[in-house]
Formats: C-alpha cells, structure tokens, sequence
C-alpha cells in the first residue's frame, strides 16, 4: 500500500478545477469549434445556477422528498466479525431511489436542462443505472429522453431496458466496436453533434470535457458530506478508510470529494482487473494506462499500439470504460488515492459474501470495492475502520450472475 503523503499545496488545486477545467494537466475542453460555444454555454449557466437559493432548494427538496436522502451509513457486523479485523460500514446509496448513486447528479443535470429551456435531455448508460435515473428525471420534470446503450450491455442489463422504456425513455443500440460502454458514449457524443441546441447531453460520470467532471462531482459530493456527518455521529471520529469503485469515477468522487484534505483518511479507488491483465481482459486504467485524449478531454487512458482507446472487459458493465475522471488522474499523480485493482472471481466473491452475510444485494459495480474491503479488513485492527460506497444495488446484475456463475455458489 502507498504512502499518502501529500504536498497540502497540491491538494488545494484538487478541490475545483482550473477556469479551463484542467487539474493539472488532466482535463479540459476538447471539441469541435461548433461545441465550443455550447460548452461554454453551459458552463455559464451552471456557475449562475449552482448557487442559486432557487435552484438549489428545489434540488434539497427532490434529494429528501423524492430520492430518499440522507442514505444511511450502516455497520456490516456480520461481515466484520466473519472476516477478524476492521469494521466495515457501507454508505447505503442502493437505497436511492432508482438504486444507484446516479440519481444524484441525473437530478441536477435535469434541472439545469429545464433551467436552460432544453426539451430533451440523452446519456449514455453501461449498467443502465445512469440511464434509469435519467429518464426517471426526465419523466418527473416533463424532458424527452434518449439513452444509447452497448447492444451487449443492453442484452446484459435488460432488466434496467425494460425499466428506461417503461419511463418513457427511447433505448437506442451502439451496435458498432465491442458494442459496450465506450460506444455507447461515441454515439451519444455523435448525436449531441447533430443537435447541440434543442438537448442538453447529461453525461454519466466524472468524465468528459469541462464543465462535466466538475459538474457531476458537485452533484455527488452531497454523498461524503452526509457520509463524514453520519461517520462521525456513529463513532465519534472520521473513518480510517475509504474505499469506492472507478470506473468513471463519479460515485467515488462524490464521496472522496468530502475528506480530500483529511490527512489521516486513507483512500482507496478500486478499478476492474477482469480475468486478466492483457489487453481487452480488464478495465485498470488508473493502474495499467497512460495519459491520453478521450471524448473531449484528457486522462489517465488504456491505448493500444496505435495510441487508440483499447479495449476493455469487465464483469461489471458500469466499469467498462477505458478512461477515467480528470480529477482521479490529479489525485493519483498528487499521490492522495491508492488506486487498486479487483478481480472479475473476487468481485463475484464479494457478491455472494454480502448478501449472503448481510442481506444486502450488491450491485457488481459496488461489489468490487466490497471486495478491496473484504480483502483489507483482516490485516487491519479491529478498532479501524473502512467506509465502503455502496454505490447500486444488486437486481439489475442477478439473472447475469446466476446465470454465468450460479452452479458455483449452490443455485
């Protein structure tokens, strides 16, 4: 495990991003010069809204009204006992409502559309979390909605399909590349290009040019204000660890955004390593890449020989992106966040462990950073403690898992 030690001088430039979107050297805006404007656009009506009383009371009254917030902070006990060391909490985003962290930012991304006389708003969506939340959004503020979904992610995840169209939300297939996350967001980019005016593009995660990454992190971050209140009412101090998946990044940011500059708070971001470490086998990029251009802005990124986004595969289909957030590439260059990897079997693992433990489905996504917990937690005293974001929950994932690994685990 790294040291995370870190320059404080450094550290202050990872709370917001420069006027250009750049932290560090990562980020930015890279588009075509009919986008420019637009982005521009938009990022001037985010900073007019975002603190805007108006804006921001109606979005504080849909968190606790509609999407159920404060999610709670709970004490895994039998998972802690079973394992011998640290205690394990989990920050319980699953219970949102629509199941995952996302309807957090899809709310504010939504709102913000309206505010700028948009009429339809369109994602992409891997897990289908992000699309769900979005054309949930969508259906509560009256906007159309577009989600483009891998034509593989969309055979995996039907189940959320199915819960997008239900909302009214038109499910359009990526049918070209590995037809998976990657793709899905090339032809929700290319479909913003065609009409950049009349839709806004609420992209998915921490990832994107500027004002994106910023954005959807400032919608996220009320998960580790909630969570450093609720961590502390619990047990009087601060958690030892956090822990959170990456694949984008934007759940793992929302919490880690709170306890940036809490030296004695050791992070750790958990990136897939599917079933190996070649090449189209896994999704590590923080871990395996290097600095690159990718849908408008710059990151950490896994290449191929021709310097092109290579290929990736993961369990989890929420992390199957072979970029990651601006900000996660700062913070592992500043060496604030340890970024480790998680297996396609230990993920699994993880799964059955905590429902079966705790009664708690796992999404596979969340499943990883249950299982860099579960991996920590024995060689820990059992007075520290490890926060785990518990970013989705388990139904969309229970068909594939049964299906793919079911015979394994006694179904």
């Amino acid at each position: 495990m790294k040291d995370q030690t870190v320059d404080k001088s450094l550290l202050e430039a990872s709370v917001m991003p420069d006027k250009n979107g750049f932290f560090g050297e990562f980020g930015g805006r890279f588009v075509p010069p009919v986008l420019e404007p637009l982005m521009q656009e938009i990022t001037d009506a985010y900073e007019k809204i975002k603190d805007d009383p108006v804006f921001t009371e109606e979005l504080h009254y849909l968190q606790k009204h509609y999407t159920g917030r404060p999610s709670p902070v709970f004490h895994a006990k039998s998972l802690s006992t079973q394992l011998g060391g640290a205690q394990i909490y989990l920050k319980r985003e699953d219970l949102n409502h629509t199941g995952a962290h996302k309807i957090n930012h899809c709310l504010g991304e939504a709102l913000l559309a309206k505010k700028m006389g948009k009429k339809k708003i369109i994602a992409e969506t891997g897990a289908g979390q992000h699309g769900v939340a979005l054309a949930t959004a969508a259906a509560l503020l009256g906007l159309e909605c577009d989600i483009y979904m891998g034509e593989v992610d969309i055979k995996k995840e039907y189940p959320n399909v199915v819960r997008m169209r239900i909302l009214g939300a038109k499910v359009i297939p990526a049918t070209h590349g590995l037809k998976t996350l990657k793709e899905a967001v090339d032809s929700a980019f290319q479909a913003y290009l065609a009409d950049p005016v009349s839709q806004l593009y609420a992209i998915g995660s921490v990832v994107g040019p500027h004002p994106f990454p910023m954005m959807v992190r400032d919608f996220q971050s009320i998960i580790g204000k909630e969570a450093k209140e609720q961590f502390q009412e619990l047990n009087g101090k601060l958690p030892d660890n956090l822990v959170a998946c990456v694949g984008g990044g934007s759940n793992a940011m929302g919490l880690f955004s709170a306890f940036l500059q809490d030296e004695n708070v050791k992070i750790h971001g958990v990136e897939p390593a599917g079933t190996s470490f070649k090449t189209g086998d896994h999704a590590a990029t923080l871990t395996l890449g290097q600095p690159g251009m990718i849908h408008g802005f710059k990151c950490y990124l896994l290449q191929d020989e021709k310097g092109e986004p290579a290929p990736v595969n993961t369990v989890a289909s929420g992390l199957d992106y072979p970029g990651v957030g601006p900000q996660h590439s700062y913070l592992k260059d500043i060496n604030r966040v340890n970024y480790e990897t998680i297996s396609d079997k230990e993920a699994i693992d993880a799964f059955f462990q905590l429902s079966r433990n705790e009664g708690i489905i796992p999404a596979l996504e969340s499943a990883h950073a249950v299982a860099q917990a579960i991996k920590m937690a024995p060689g820990l005293p059992k007075d520290e403690t490890i926060l785990v974001n518990l970013s989705g929950r388990g139904d969309k994932d229970i068909d594939y898992v049964v299906e793919k690994y079911g015979k394994d685990y006694g179904l």
